[in-house]
This record gives structure tokens, C-alpha cells and sequence, in this order.
């Protein structure tokens, strides 16, 4: 907020080159003027890059893109579609479980015990249950600090005590922003 307080008149610059292609960039990019003063454009001749093109758009069209389909050239069953066939099968949500033969039993290691463990603290239930008693910290000023700063992220203390703000001038940046503002609103 105070970081316009004090500032001079500054020095004025002329237009320089690249402020003139910012403001010409800008009046492109504005959803109000991007149409004005639109020229009558340039035709190109069809190129064979452009045929190409095209062509390509006729093939990703959802309605053409199986028009004029040839006939397919047969590919040999090789081990590697063969496995990736398996995979498929293995990803199936109907057949996943087919087939299913015996486990291999693993033994209980600690990282098993470990992991049980852990499960059980992460229970929504049980993580409270056999609660020991915690060992006392003191209040230290950053810990008050913390907490300062815990009231005022909370949702219904963030605007007690609320000072005035300090009013800034209508610039014309500020209008450039509130205009931006209303076209980028969806009403």
C-alpha cells in the first residue's frame, strides 16, 4: 500500500521501440479491439505443405477418418503382442481374478510389523485409542508467533480488529485493470 507514497514526478521518456510494440501487442490481445481496423487479408497460394495439411485435418475429422480405409497388411503374432495380449487379460477388471492359483506365503518381517503398525495409526477409528502422555514443550516466541499467526489464518478471526485502509488514486493502470477486470467476467 505505501510503496507509491513519495514517488516524484519522474522523468519522462520518449516512445521507445519496444514500448510501441507493447502497446500494438496489447491492442491485438484486447477482446474488444483485436477486430478493428481489420484489413483485407493476403490469399496464399495451395502449397503442397498446405494440401498436406488438409488432407491431415480430412483424417483427424471424427467422420472421415474411416472413409477410403484399404485393406491392413497382416503382422506375424510375435512373443511380445503375445505378452502384452496377457497383460491386457491381467488388466481386465472381469478377468483379473480368473485363474487365480495359491500364494506363495511371505514371512512376517518387521518392516511387515512396521507397515501394520503404521496402518493402525492411520486409522480413522483407532489413532486416538492408547493415547500416552506427550512431554511438555515450553512456549518459546516463535511458537507464540506461530499461533498469532494460526488466529489470523482462522475463518472467523481473519476480520476482527480490521484497521481503515489507505485509500490509493484512480490511476490509469487501475483503469486498465478494472476494464480488463469486466471482459474477463463470464457474466
Amino acid at each position: 500500500i505505501k510503496y507509491k507514497e513519495s514517488i516524484g514526478k519522474g522523468t519522462p521518456i520518449p516512445d521507445l521501440p519496444e514500448v510501441k510494440r507493447v502497446k500494438e501487442t496489447q491492442k491485438h490481445i484486447s477482446s474488444v479491439l483485436y477486430k478493428e481496423d481489420l484489413g483485407t487479408g493476403i490469399p496464399t497460394p495451395v502449397t503442397p505443405e498446405i494440401e498436406r495439411v488438409k488432407r491431415n485435418q480430412e483424417h483427424i475429422s471424427s467422420v472421415l477418418y474411416k472413409e477410403g480405409l484399404g485393406t491392413g497388411t497382416p503382422t506375424p503374432v510375435t512373443p511380445e503382442m503375445e505378452r502384452v495380449k496377457r497383460n491386457q487379460e491381467n488388466i481386465s477388471s472381469v478377468l483379473y481374478k480368473e485363474d487365480l492359483g495359491a500364494g506363495t506365503p511371505t514371512p512376517v518381517t518387521p518392516e511387515i510389523e512396521r507397515v501394520k503398525r503404521n496402518q493402525e495409526n492411520f486409522s480413522s477409528v483407532l489413532y486416538k485409542e492408547e493415547l500416552g502422555t506427550g512431554t511438555p514443550t515450553p512456549v518459546t516466541p516463535e511458537i507464540e508467533r506461530v499461533k498469532r499467526n494460526q488466529e489470523n489464518f482462522s475463518s472467523v478471526l481473519y476480520k476482527e480488529d480490521l484497521g481503515t485502509g489507505t485509500p490509493i488514486p484512480v490511476t490509469p493502470e487501475v483503469e486498465r485493470v478494472k476494464r480488463n477486470q469486466e471482459h474477463i467476467s463470464s457474466v
